[in-house]
């Protein structure tokens, strides 16, 4: 099985890491870490893409088990994680198990994406829980919740798309939408981002404009 990361990595910080790698853990899988190249939902990135690329290159530097994904830079238009996971079964075939990585509040907002519901033929989702943090279910997100759900990773191995697994992850309560603000600010971000990423920030002046 594959796991599959999306997110804007802008900049990608332990948060990310630590729970990419929780999941890799628990379900002995590889983890994809695919950076939004144009996400529709949302600002733009405030960094180029070159730059998030390579942050996410350095995070997982040395980390077998995490990968870095380009393939959203290498397509036109907004970066719709419906198309991702169609690219990505076509590379994998039709019968790899597939997990596309959401946190919780993202997928009690999955009535939102683009095609959502084509999603579930394309993958299984993985759904990286918090302890003691429940959302609010839409009733049609809701009714996916409860159909698919399963309760251990053995059970997604046997057909490659269609469960909603819940993976318990580290609490890491870092944002990266903080990380820009101590950096426009002038103050550290060591221990919340991977030295290395600090060091291409620090170099490459990243952040400076808040």
């Amino acid at each position: 099985m594959r796991a599959i990361l999306g997110g804007t990595f802008d900049p990608v910080h332990h948060g990310h890491l630590r729970a990419a790698l929780d999941v890799a853990e628990a379900c002995d899988c590889d983890v994809h870490l695919v950076p939004a190249a144009r996400p529709p939902h949302r600002e733009p990135p405030r960094v180029s893409g070159a730059d998030r690329l390579r942050m996410l290159e350095l995070a997982v530097a040395g980390q077998p088990r995490l990968a870095v994904d380009d393939r959203e830079f290498r397509r036109a238009g907004p970066s719709y994680t419906v198309d991702t996971m169609r690219d990505l079964r076509r590379e994998f075939g039709s019968d790899q198990p597939l997990l596309l990585l959401v946190g919780m509040d993202a997928f009690a907002g999955l009535s939102t994406w683009s095609r959502w519901t084509e999603l579930f033929e394309l993958a299984h989702v993985g759904v990286m829980t918090r302890p003691g943090h429940v959302p609010g279910f839409e009733a049609e997100v809701a009714a996916e919740w409860y159909a698919r759900r399963v309760h251990s990773p053995a059970a997604l191995a046997s057909r490659p798309a269609g469960g909603v697994l819940p993976i318990d992850v580290t609490p890491l309560p870092i944002s990266s939408t903080d990380l820009r603000a101590r950096l426009a600010a002038g103050r550290g971000i060591e221990f919340l981002v991977p030295p290395a990423v600090v060091a291409y920030i620090r170099e490459r002046g990243l952040y400076l404009d808040g």
